[in-house]
């Protein structure tokens, strides 16, 4: 079996090597995520432009998704066994490999090659960096709870989408080329995230015997397994909040509530993404209960009023929806992350995130479809109330076991 790689003691010089690649991965991360929503205040120009059809944007924003769903099932617990670093730098080069592709063309074909290109790297990368700062941590500050690991990862995490279509709508609205300088911004940011990650410490051996490889599964004890489903399902609600505003939102804005400002359509998913992460801060000392159930009151009035600023086709309380529900994901985001921390053991920690997140991104693809087809039949308001309905009923079916004592 694959274990973390402990030691008794650490020379200062040791530590302080473990504490930059816990700054490094966590940089690397943030980058790596932010990377996966600069389409998002771009999905305008691409239907301006290249005539691209509201499910046309759909399926490229879905085809993230299915490969991010793709890669946490066949690789995402494979850090477990082979290392944290062997399998974040080769994910990151995947994610700058696909920069490649959409400097390379905006047909259709190549953009949703590109974003399964893009969802495959993710789907290695978010376990295993929650994984790796978590140890690196450890190595770092031996004597320290796990708190900074946990808050650094769910911040790096939001944080990272929050910057992505902000720098995208910025760059869109103000210099040329705006289907290609973004990608080629974040090109440069990717490698030289690379080069971090190449000079962090490694923090898990690898087996004397080799292992054969099977796909992901579930390693919790059987006793936990409700709580690890409702935490499952708690980052289903949760992304698909998020996805509802990397993808179909900026049509809304635009759209339902005339407001066609590039700047404007990044600005709202950064918004949404930057309340996350600062929910995350504000409750990083409350307990995993209270985080759970801060996040599930907030995303349920953010989306209600989400939806009522689309049927009162008022900006502002559309705004403070977004504002409201993203706080809401950012805390039930934590809350599941911490609860499948706490009941995973460290050797299979990687493999139990990764079928957490594999929840979520479910959850990020699923009711975002819906939504998307939804449209093209129903009024655009009449479709978001009811995703708004069926997330809120996910909502109440994991609340009894996340909040259980």
């Amino acid at each position: 079996m694959t274990s973390v790689l402990t030691r008794p003691s650490m020379s200062p010089a040791r530590s302080r090597r473990h504490e930059r690649g816990f700054w490094a991965i966590a940089v690397a991360f943030a980058v790596s995520l932010a990377f996966t929503v600069v389409p998002t205040p771009l999905w305008a120009i691409y239907q301006s432009h290249d005539g691209y059809s509201t499910i046309a944007v759909t399926v490229a924003f879905a085809a993230y998704a299915v490969g991010v769903i793709v890669s946490l099932f066949l690789a995402g617990h494979l850090s477990d066994r082979w290392g944290r670093r062997r399998v974040l730098l080769p994910a990151i080069l995947l994610e700058a490999a696909a920069a490649a592709l959409f400097l390379s063309s905006t047909s259709l074909g190549v953009v949703v090659v590109a974003r399964v290109l893009s969802g495959l790297g993710i789907g290695m990368i978010t376990a295993t960096a929650t994984a790796h700062l978590s140890e690196l941590h450890a190595t770092a500050r031996p004597t320290a709870g796990r708190a900074r690991a946990d808050l650094v990862a769910t911040v790096a995490n939001l944080g990272g989408f929050a910057f992505g279509p902000l720098v995208a709508g910025v760059l869109a609205q103000y210099v040329t080329a705006p289907l290609r300088t973004p990608y080629a911004v974040f090109l440069v940011l990717l490698l030289l995230a690379a080069g971090a990650v190449a000079l962090a410490p490694e923090t898990v051996a690898r087996p004397s015997v080799r292992q054969r490889y099977r796909p992901q599964r579930v390693a919790v004890p059987v006793a936990a397994r409700p709580r690890y489903f409702a935490a499952g399902g708690g980052a289903f609600a949760a992304l698909s909040v998020l996805g509802l505003f990397t993808s179909l939102a900026p049509a809304f804005v635009a759209g339902t509530l005339h407001h066609p400002s590039r700047v404007l359509a990044g600005l709202v998913a950064s918004m949404v993404f930057a309340s996350g992460a600062a929910a995350q801060v504000l409750l990083r000392r409350e307990p995993v209960r209270r985080q759970v159930a801060g996040g599930l009151v907030l995303m349920t009035a953010g989306l209600f009023t989400v939806t009522a600023g689309v049927w009162a086709a008022s900006l502002p309380v559309f705004l403070l929806g977004g504002v409201v529900a993203g706080g809401g994901a950012g805390a039930l985001l934590k809350g599941a992350v911490s609860t499948v921390v706490d009941l995973a053991p460290p050797a299979t920690r990687g493999e139990a995130l990764a079928g957490v997140f594999l929840g979520g991104y479910l959850g990020l693809a699923v009711p975002v479809l819906g939504l998307g087809v939804a449209t093209q039949f129903l009024p655009a308001r009449v479709a978001l109330l009811g995703f708004a309905t069926a997330i809120v009923l996910v909502i109440g079916a994991v609340s009894r076991r996340l909040l259980r004592r």
